[in-house]
């Protein structure tokens, strides 16, 4: 890896080299390395660009890294990976993607995720995006994640799209079963004329199962975002979508979160807000000496902390 790519290495994963255990690195468009653990297999597709995890029943306190770098102006991929968890599992799965752009040319990277948690398995899946480059060709990232969750399993996802990224849009698709438990928290940032698109479809589908649904963004400059969420209660289950968003300069939002009951048991709340810096928080800083930008600074980053 050369510089460049180790820095988006960093920015997205929090690793300055190729990581420790069970990992697969890909890198312009080619897997670029990837090791197995005691527990964790890693096949590469056969039929298209992907790769298959196999994680074994009971594994426990393991973590499995699955970065994406793309350093090669113009270059565009689709790629498939599916994550089969055992049951009685708990881990990590660390991935995301950083592009960095020197030309003029669209660079792209789409991923399709697929989940499927065993009976009683406990999964946290942290995704972040991050672009940068010197070029006036644009970031594109669109992530899809479909969720199967078993029985009495866990899944715990935390996105964040950091900065750099011109378009997006990101799509999560979840089917729980009895038990069951999902719980997503979404930070996004957009400024210049980014665009940024948010699709959340949840199916309550067992019994005593749930999920808690939580989008915090900021829109700067000429920004658009769209916050869409549909959850859908089949049978005695809760339900909570959540989108709260910071609007500045000229930019646009637009939340519509969507609750469907079709069952008496089912118990759903949505909330949405949208709105501006409040001016005493600003003024309360500038007088502890700081600008009015630096204080606008501090609060978006606590906002999304």
């Amino acid at each position: 890896m050369d510089a460049i790519q180790k820095n988006l290495l960093e920015q997205i994963a929090d690793l300055h080299d190729v990581p420790q255990g069970a990992y697969s690195l890909r890198i312009n468009g080619n897997l670029y390395g990837k090791n197995d653990s005691e527990n964790i297999t890693i096949v590469k597709k056969e039929d298209k660009s992907g790769i298959d995890i196999y994680v074994k029943p009971g594994t426990k306190k393991e973590s499995l890294h699955i970065p994406v770098l793309l350093s090669q102006t113009g270059l565009k991929e689709l790629v498939y990976n599916d994550f089969h968890i055992g049951a009685d599992c708990d881990i990590t799965i660390v991935a995301g993607c950083g592009i960095h752009n020197s030309g003029s040319l669209e660079s792209e990277h789409s991923g399709i995720h697929a989940f499927y948690l065993g009976e009683g398995a406990k999964v946290k899946y942290i995704e972040k995006h991050y672009g940068d480059g010197e070029g006036t060709g644009k970031n594109v990232m669109n992530p899809t994640t479909i969720a199967v969750l078993g029985k009495n399993s866990y899944m715990e996802m935390e996105t964040a799209q950091i900065k750099g990224v011109d378009s997006t849009r990101r799509d999560t698709k979840a089917t729980l079963d009895d038990g069951a438990t999902l719980i997503v928290r979404e930070k996004i940032m957009t400024h210049g004329t980014q665009f940024a698109e948010t699709n959340f479809t949840v199916d309550l589908n067992g019994e005593d199962c749930g999920t808690h649904v939580i989008s915090r963004s900021v829109a700067k400059d000429q920004s658009r975002q769209s916050f869409l969420s549909h959850v859908n209660g089949n049978n005695k289950c809760s339900g909570h979508t959540e989108c709260d968003a910071i609007i500045m300069d000229d930019a646009q939002v637009t939340a519509l979160p969507q609750i469907e009951a079709n069952h008496v048991d089912a118990s759903l709340i949505h909330e949405a807000a949208i709105g501006k810096i409040a001016g005493e928080q600003l003024i309360k800083l500038m007088t502890l000496g700081l600008s009015e930008k630096e204080a606008e600074e501090h609060i978006v980053n606590g906002f999304l902390k």
